[in-house]
């Protein structure tokens, strides 16, 4: 995968206020039935970026990591259909970066002449340890890079 961040893209005129934008391809296993990515995806594109942005960002294997971050709160909001095969964008920014949870929020952007705005959402990653599922405070590696792109 191949990192795009940190830029500002360019939507409708407006650049936006996502420090990251990290590509992400449609499949067709994500369309459904009616022609357009199902909604279950979307959270998979956000589930992708995020965790691999972390990986490409802290340069560590966070699958090994003592502390792993535990998805405790998703949401999503549409405003355009997607279809395989479009090439997204996913903007990731930081609104809130906690002692033991950092809320992202996301965007889903479709490629094309300019970015296209197809829907935001909001990600909770909560830190626990790996054994015990109890919550600690979030790992350096992973605070570091997150408050890179914190605002």
């Amino acid at each position: 995968m191949v990192p795009s961040w940190p830029v500002n893209a360019r939507v409708c005129g407006v650049t936006t206020d996502y420090p990251v934008l990290w590509p992400v391809a449609t499949r067709w296993a994500d369309n459904d039935h009616y022609g357009h990515v199902n909604n279950v995806a979307y959270y998979s594109y956000f589930d992708t970026a995020v965790n691999a942005w972390l990986i490409d960002a802290t340069g560590v294997d966070i699958r090994q990591l003592p502390a792993i971050g535990i998805v405790a709160e998703t949401s999503c909001s549409y405003t355009k259909e997607l279809s395989f095969p479009d090439m997204l964008r996913v903007g990731i920014a930081i609104d809130r970066l906690g002692s033991r949870s950092i809320v992202y929020r996301l965007a889903i952007f479709r490629e094309g002449t300019e970015l296209e705005l197809a829907a935001t959402g909001r990600f909770v990653h909560v830190y626990v340890d790996r054994q015990t599922r109890r919550p600690v405070p979030i790992p350096a590696d992973i605070r570091t890079a997150a408050e890179r792109i914190s605002g």
